[in-house]
Order: structure tokens, then C-alpha cells, then sequence
């Protein structure tokens, strides 16, 4: 070995094996200088440590790093902050789109401050998949796929234009267009490696001069199922956009030691259960066990009985679950998977090479790491399931669980149903009853990736179509495969005929309904919802079923596995025991049971292997990137620094760093705020920032029609999220979110309350039991608390910010004015993003929250001892991670209830973003003082 200045612990080898030379870090060599017991600690942890180790410079990662990493306490993990650079970032186009946006303002930034634009470029390699703008305008037709797509294109030529410029204007910027499948299927089956091999440190490792060096696949992604990728053995999770944006320029993600449950697999699925009822079962149990901001990591002999693909959709929940990522180290499987999935032999050689030589590769005699904590399951034991109706971790046995669980979560409307609409062989859309299935849809990453349960809806549709069954036709359903290569394997196992047959046309390549982009109902089925005021379902095989998200219309939505998906549609309604009751009856009147449909786990297995070939990988990506006819034919100017159009409603310059000064002003405490909301519990990210159709008499729709966009061509939320203008008035717009200032209401609605104690005589009246109280949108209040120049804060209960890692639900609020969310908990993802855009998050005390505080949010707020002098030091000292501050809530009549909260800004290098104004602010700072 040779030691050198980046090489402290003399860790560099040649790889043992490789075909060349080529130069890897051993972590080994930390053990072997008694820094740890290495070979026992959880993969997870030895892949992070690898990188400290691999880019120690003696400023982002220093020495320390590696050695208080190398030392890593299992039960008590020491809350240290670790500085992570992954080797790339993935990104889809909803929260891509508004992260090149704001590269492109920081470029303008930059030009105006008189530096050179082109310095703000992603320094690693990131990749941009368009996978999120399909809708789903037409299906049950061969012409729904074209269809879609050219509604597609139509909608959102002048995003496709924009991410364009960005390939050509950014180094190390690439973008898969559109149909081409879902990211984290993309990400699975083609862009990651599992090894990655660099030279230089543009490569982001530290050699010797030119040599090429071996090191782990890691990254971050602007979604929060980026953790699909773990079931393929790579390190990574999902961030906000704005903490990926820092990523791309350089920064590390600065991250608390984190802990790792251990989850010990046994035994095999049973016959009957499917790899989503798996996965149902282990986010019911680590939801109960508690595992936000801590690394799951799957170990045990079950781990060899599962598929690479059904580990990825174990994986895939994380964020379900709550964890950071679910990991399952490299094994056998893994190299078979990268075979099956048409990678060069070259690729699968290293990968063996250098997992078995770093120690990163699983065998069933590999000594089980020492984790923070253990949990247990025997899939023997895993019964057919869903989720639902709300929540994907409140899962529901398929025996009699599903119907129950609708009848409990919408008593008033259960006692009304006949069922005569669905046992009803003639009956219609006008016919619809309580619990009718009115989606169906087998999309998202979860299941499309997974052959066995898409296989195996291709087989249970072929029995149902022999049967003569088909959807109910008031069932919308659509099949959105994850890449090209699932049709082809439906197509060569001679399925898709049936699925077709039953009604489930391919309607794009996409994430479609699981992120609400579902499309309209029909006409005739809208109309019966609306005039019998219905409770209505939705059966999907995705991974997201929160109020308001699939569809307005819908309020139960269920999970389920893609074969599950087809036997509801089949039946067409959730207020059923499909392992008891028949789902139709065939043309000789005979009833018709799900048992007599499903297939076996041999039948399934047998199909899969006579159908799917890795040439079918090779065919789907050769032309990735050059494949599109349309997205080809796109023309883009060649400006290094964009040319934003006032006009567009599309794409517009945030006004984020507009009036940047050198140096930030100092905060300052938070005085005389006003509740903006007063939230519940499990507040998703959907809830504060919407992703599907936007209303007419909505604050973001009528910013539309102002500009003569008509409601046809409104999109969505999600494909607006390059224009703040829309997003802000977008912002906790979702027709579901619950204020408790307006009790009883459903939408985004609050009052506006003024400025309250002290005001003039004729000002507003500061007691709310005088003032008006007529309910106005949460944007529009925010803008007169804005124009009155007063602060606004949220409070909330429990989870707040759960779901997708969308960094407008932390742009929104603070373009709104919001300074400060107080909550009982926070999501890992949403917390770091409310840090990103110079929100305080902060936490009640153990114990604590707004009812046992006595808190109505009519108070004025007052949170003290922020308040930092130029030199950066506080009433308590230099601000630092997790203090506690005193919140003093004044009520109408001057009476002041005094608490204490503790910060959740949990690091130091939180603390300069929180003093900058978020990240961005830091970053574009540093470049234009270099």
C-alpha cells in the first residue's frame, strides 16, 4: 500500500482480481489499525464509511470523520454530524424541473453580480428522468398509449423546451425523456451500477494522479422512492430538491449518525401472497416500531428466498415506513439481476470483485451485523392484503379486512349500500352505490418493476377473460408499466391480450395515477359521484393513497398488488370479501371466485422465465436518451444563462436571490406572528403542496385564467412547479387539508386574523370573536398578513410533512411568509427542506402540543432568543443545533401562555443555511466570494 496526502490511514490497494489496475480504499485497513470492528458493522454504515474514508481532503471530510464513523456505537450511536458527497443524483421531472429552475436563477445571479454564470454547474453526475407528466386523458383503448402522449407533449412543450436548454447548457446533466419509464425503475434497470469506478477528483475520488479507483454506486434523489435502489444494493435515499441542488454543487449532506434497525427475514411467502402483501406487512410493522431518520437494513436467511425485484419493492417503501432507506447488501442475486437486466459481464465481474474485497457482499455464512435494534418476520406468515383507505401503512388483511375497513372509516354512507349495482350484470355509471371501484389502476415504481405481480395480473386477467368477466364499466382503468421492457415481457408470455381483454390498455410510461395524474373521470361517472354526494373508490398498485391525491373525487383509496387491482375492477367495489363472495358470473350464470382466478407461484415463475431475456433490457435502453421522436425534434436556444419569458406560465424566475447582499442580515426573533394554520396529525407533503388538477375558483386557477390560460389547459400542480407564482397560490390548496381555525371545513381555507394586541384604534379588532370571519384561501391571507407586514407560523400535530420529498411544500410556505412551523414531529425529508428555504421547524416538548398547551392559534406569537448581533452570537450564546427557545402566545384578552420548544435544525452547517436563508443562499454566497 501507498500512503499519500489523501490517504491518511494508508487504506489505498490495487483490486484483487480486476482485470487492470485499478485502486479501491480498503476498509479493512481501519480495522486491521484497531479504529473499529468493521467486519461487523451494518453494510449501510460501511458503504458511508467508505466515502469518508475515499474523500478525506482535510475540510469537507476530515480524518475525524472517519475515525468517529470507524467507531460506530450500535446501541447509542454518537449524534455526530457526518459530511456525505454521493457519487450522482436522480431526479423526476415534477421536482427536477423546479430544481433547474433555480440553477438558471442562480446563473442570472451570478451574470448580475458580474461572475461568470457557467460556474454554477453540477460538479457530479446527475440524471433527470420525465416520467411524471403523463395524465391519464384516455385508456380502455390500443389508442389510449398515443393518445396520452400527444396530450403530453402538448401540455408541456415549454417545460420539455426549458429541461432541453439544461442538457445542453449544464455539464454532467443528462435527461431520459418522456415514455421512456418510471425513474426509479430506469434507475434499477439501467443507470446505476452498484460500483462505480472515477479518476480524479472530478469523478468525485482521490487517487493518484490518473489512476482509475473503485468505489460504491451512492446517491441522492429528488424523490423520496430514490430508496427502490437499495434493493439492488446501492446506497441512497431521497432529499428535498433543494438539498439535492447543494449536492450537485459541491456540497456534502450533512447528516446525523444514523441508527440501523436490523430487520431478520425467515421462511418464503406462502402460496397466494405476493411480494406487495410482503411489503404491506414489514410498513405496517416499522411504522409501528418507529423508524424515521434511522436506516432499516434486511438480514436473515429469508433475504436469499427473495428476488432482486422483490427486494426493490421492500425498498421502495421506505418512505412509507418512515425510514431513511430499507438496504439489502450485495449477494448473489444481485449479480444475477445485473446479468438478467443486460449488463456488460465487465460490469458484474467488478461488482463481484470489489463487493467480496471491501467486504460488502452478503453470503448466507455472513456473520449478521450488530444493529441498533432487531426486528422479526417469518414470511410464512404474510396473508393477502391492501392498504388503506387513507394511509399506505394502515394495511388491511384481504379476508373481510378491506370491506370492514371501509364500512369503519365511512359509517353514514355503508349503512346505504344494496350492492345491487355491482351484482347487477346490466348495471351502469348511473347505477353507482357507496364503495364502487371507480379507478383501477396497476401503476407506480412499487409493482411495475416486479414481474411476479405483473405476471401475475396478466395471468388472473387471461382466467377472468376465459370466464367472460371484465371491469365494470364504471372502473377506469389503465396500465402504466414502469419501463418498455415490462410490455415486452407481458408481450412474449402472450398476456397482453388478456389484460387488454379486462380492460387494462397500456395508457403510458410514467408515473401516472399514484401521483394523482389519473386524469378525468368519465363524464356520466363524475356526474353520478357529485349529484349522490358518493364515497368512492380507487384500487392501485402504487405506494401513496393520502386524501385528495388520486383523485378529488375519490375519497378511499386502497394499495393493493397489480393482480388485486384487476380482481377489483373486475368486481367493481372495496364493500366485498373477495376470498368469500364471487367477483361476477360467467356466461352460464355460474358464480365466478377469486381462488378460481389466481394463479400458482409456479405458473407465475414459469411464465417469467420463458419471457424474459436481458436482450429485452438492451432493446428498451440502447437508445435511451435518443429515442424519442418528439422530444428529438424539440429546439432550445444555446444561452449559458436562461432567457426567462414574463409571459410564461410555465417557467419563471423565483425571486429567491433577487436582493442578495454579500452577507446575510442577522435573525432576528419572531414577533407578533400569526397562525397561518392550525394542522392535525400525518400532514402530508400533499396536503401542503398538491401534485394534481387545479381547481377553477382555486387561487392558482384564477391566477391562470388571468393570463387566458383556459381550465383544459390548466395541467397540474405538479407540471407548474417551475413557476412559483402558481405554486405559492398552490400552497396548502389541497381540497382535503383540515385548518382548525375554520373547524368543519375542507380545503385551503383559514381567517384572517390581523395584527392583533396593540393595534390602532382603527385597525382590526384583535379579539376574533369580534372580527370577521368569513373564511378566506390560506394565500390569500398570507398576502395580506404579508402587505401588514406581519409573520405567520404553522402549528401542527404528529408527522408533519410525511410523504413525497417535495421541496414546494417547504418553497410555498416560505414564499407565503410562513418563518416558522411548530409541530410534535417531523418527516426526516421535509424537516431538512424547511431548513432549506430558512424556515425554523421546531418541536414541542415530550408530552407536549397545541390542545394540551391550551393553544387556539387565534394567539399572537412571539419566539424569542433567536436573535443573533452581526457577529453571529445569540442572547443564548452563537446560535447552535437543537436549542430550546421560549414561545410566548398572547390571547386576545393579553393573557400569555409561556413554552418552551426545542429547534429542530440539527447541525451546524443547518445553522449557517438557517442564518444565509436557506441552502441556495449559502452556496451562490460561497461562489461569489471565491
Amino acid at each position: 500500500m501507498t500512503q499519500n496526502r489523501h490517504d491518511p490511514f494508508s487504506a489505498r490497494a490495487l483490486l484483487p482480481g480486476a482485470g487492470e489496475p485499478i485502486a479501491y480504499y480498503r476498509l479493512a485497513a481501519l480495522e486491521e489499525a484497531g479504529l473499529g470492528q468493521i467486519s461487523r458493522l451494518p453494510f449501510s454504515i460501511k458503504i458511508l464509511l467508505e466515502a469518508l474514508l475515499r474523500q478525506v481532503d482535510g475540510f469537507a471530510v476530515t480524518e475525524e470523520d472517519v475515525r468517529r464513523l470507524a467507531a460506530w456505537d450500535a446501541a447509542n450511536p454518537a449524534p455526530m454530524e457526518l459530511p456525505f458527497k454521493p457519487a450522482r443524483v436522480v431526479m423526476q421531472d415534477f421536482t427536477g424541473v423546479p430544481a433547474v429552475v433555480d440553477l438558471a436563477a442562480m446563473r442570472s445571479a451570478m451574470a448580475r453580480a458580474g461572475g461568470d454564470p457557467t460556474r454554477v454547474n453540477p460538479l457530479i453526475p446527475v440524471d433527470l428522468v420525465i416520467d411524471h407528466s403523463v395524465l391519464v386523458d384516455d385508456f380502455g383503448s390500443k389508442n389510449a398509449l398515443f393518445y396520452n402522449a400527444e396530450r403530453e407533449f402538448e401540455r408541456n412543450r415549454e417545460r420539455y423546451e426549458f429541461l432541453k436548454w439544461g442538457q445542453n447548457a449544464f455539464a454532467n446533466f443528462r435527461v431520459v425523456p418522456p415514455a421512456t419509464g418510471i425513474v426509479h425503475q430506469v434507475n434499477l434497470e439501467y443507470l446505476a451500477s452498484v460500483v462505480r469506478v472515477g479518476r480524479g477528483q472530478g469523478s468525485g475520488v482521490r487517487g493518484q494522479d490518473g489512476e482509475i479507483v473503485a468505489f460504491p454506486d451512492t446517491l441522492v434523489g429528488t424523490d423520496s422512492h430514490t430508496t427502490m435502489i437499495n434493493g439492488l444494493g446501492v446506497l441512497g435515499w431521497g432529499v428535498g430538491g433543494i438539498e439535492a441542488e447543494a449536492v450537485m454543487l459541491g456540497q456534502p449532506i450533512y447528516m446525523l449518525t444514523p441508527q440501523v434497525i436490523g430487520f431478520r427475514l425467515t421462511g418464503a411467502l406462502p402460496e397466494g401472497a405476493t411480494a406487495t402483501d410482503l411489503v404491506l406487512t414489514v410498513t405496517q410493522m416499522l411504522r409501528a416500531r418507529g423508524v424515521v431518520d434511522k436506516f432499516v437494513e434486511f438480514f436473515g436467511p429469508g433475504v436469499g428466498k427473495l428476488s432482486l425485484p422483490d427486494r426493490a419493492t421492500i425498498a421502495n417503501m421506505a418512505p412509507e415506513y418512515g425510514a431513511t432507506m430499507g438496504f439489502f447488501p450485495v449477494d448473489d442475486e444481485t449479480l444475477r439481476y445485473l446479468r438478467l437486466s443486460g449488463r456488460s459481464e465487465a460490469l458484474v465481474d467488478l461488482v463481484e470483485h470489489y463487493s467480496k474485497a471491501q467486504g460488502l457482499f452478503r453470503t448466507d455464512d455472513t456473520p449478521d451485523p450488530v444493529f441498533t435494534d432487531v426486528l422479526a418476520l417469518n414470511m410464512a406468515t404474510v396473508v393477502p392484503s391492501l392498504a388503506g383507505p387513507k394511509r399506505p401503512q394502515d394495511r388491511v388483511a384481504l379476508a373481510g379486512g378491506v370491506q370492514a375497513s371501509f364500512r369503519k372509516a365511512f359509517p353514514d354512507h355503508a349503512s346505504r349500500i344494496t350492492h345491487h349495482a355491482s351484482r347487477n350484470p346490466q348495471a351502469g355509471p348511473a347505477d353507482l352505490e357507496h364503495g364502487a371501484v371507480v379507478i383501477a389502476s396497476i401503476t407506480s415504481c412499487t409493482n411495475t418493476s416486479n414481474p411476479s405481480v405483473m405476471v401475475a395480473a396478466g395471468l388472473l386477467a387471461k382466467r377472468a377473460a376465459g370466464r367472460g368477466l371484465a371491469a365494470k364499466p364504471w372502473v377506469k382503468t389503465s396500465l402504466a408499466p414502469g419501463s418498455k421492457v415490462v410490455t415486452r415481457y407481458l408481450d412474449a408470455a402472450g398476456l397482453t391480450p388478456h389484460l387488454e381483454q379486462v380492460g387494462f390498455y397500456t395508457v403510458g410510461y410514467g408515473c401516472t395515477t399514484c401521483i394523482g395524474n389519473s386524469g378525468p373521470l368519465p363524464e356520466e361517472v363524475s356526474s353520478a359521484i357529485q349529484a349522490q354526494d358518493l364515497v368512492v373508490s380507487a384500487v392501485i398498485s402504487g405506494n401513496r393513497n393520502f386524501e385528495g391525491r388520486v383523485h378529488p373525487l375519490v375519497k378511499a383509496n386502497y394499495l393493493a398488488s397489480p393482480p388485486l387491482v384487476v380482481a377489483y375492477a373486475l368486481a367493481g367495489t372495496v364493500d366485498i370479501d373477495l376470498t368469500q363472495e364471487p367477483l361476477g358470473v360467467d356466461g352460464a350464470g355460474q358464480p365466478v371466485y377469486l381462488r378460481d382466478l389466481w394463479p400458482s407461484q409456479e405458473e407465475i415463475q414459469a411464465a417469467i422465465a420463458a419471457s424474459l431475456q436481458p436482450e429485452m433490457f438492451q432493446q428498451a435502453y440502447g437508445d435511451v436518451f435518443t429515442g424519442n421522436p418528439m422530444w428529438n425534434a424539440v429546439a432550445v436556444p444555446q444561452d449559458a444563462a436562461y432567457r426567462f419569458d414574463p409571459a410564461s406560465t410555465y417557467i419563471q424566475e423565483p425571486p429567491y436571490f433577487a436582493d442578495l447582499t454579500p452577507e446575510p442580515a442577522p435573525r432576528g426573533d419572531i414577533v407578533g406572528a400569526r397562525a397561518l394554520a392550525v394542522l392535525g396529525d400525518s400532514v402530508t407533503t400533499d396536503h401542503i403542496s398538491p401534485a394534481g388538477s387545479i381547481a377553477a375558483k382555486s387561487p392558482a386557477g384564477r391566477y391562470l385564467l388571468e393570463r387566458s390560460v383556459p381550465e383544459i389547459d390548466f395541467n397540474q400542480y405538479g407540471t407548474r412547479r417551475g413557476n412559483h407564482e402558481v405554486m405559492m397560490r398552490g400552497t396548502f390548496a389541497n381540497i382535503r387539508i383540515r385548518n382548525k381555525l375554520v373547524p368543519g371545513v375542507e380545503g385551503g381555507y383559514t381567517v384572517y386574523l390581523g395584527a392583533g394586541i396593540g393595534e390602532s384604534a382603527n385597525s382590526e379588532s384583535a379579539d376574533h370573536a369580534t372580527r370577521s370571519t368569513q373564511h378566506v384561501s390560506i394565500y390569500d391571507a398570507a398576502v395580506q398578513y404579508q402587505a401588514a407586514g406581519i409573520p405567520t407560523i404553522i402549528l401542527a400535530g404528529k408527522e408533519y410533512g410525511t410523504g413525497s420529498s417535495r421541496d414546494w411544500a417547504a418553497k410555498g410556505p416560505f414564499l407565503q411568509g410562513v418563518k416558522a412551523v411548530i409541530a410534535e414531529s417531523f418527516e426526516r425529508i421535509h424537516r431538512s427542506n424547511l431548513v432549506g428555504m430558512g424556515i425554523l421547524p421546531l418541536v414541542f416538548l415530550p408530552g407536549q402540543n397545541a390542545e394540551s398547551l391550551g393553544l387556539t392559534g387565534f394567539e399572537t406569537f412571539d419566539i424569542v432568543g433567536i436573535s443573533e448581533s452581526a457577529n453571529g452570537e445569540s442572547a443564548n450564546g452563537r446560535m447552535a443545533p437543537k436549542q430550546r427557545y421560549t414561545v410566548r402566545a398572547t390571547d386576545a384578552q393579553g393573557n400569555v401562555k409561556e413554552f418552551q420548544v426545542q429547534s429542530r435544525i440539527d447541525t451546524p452547517v443547518e445553522v449557517e443555511y438557517y442564518r444565509n436563508g436557506g441552502i441556495l443562499q449559502t452556496v451562490l454566497r460561497q461562489m461569489m466570494k471565491a
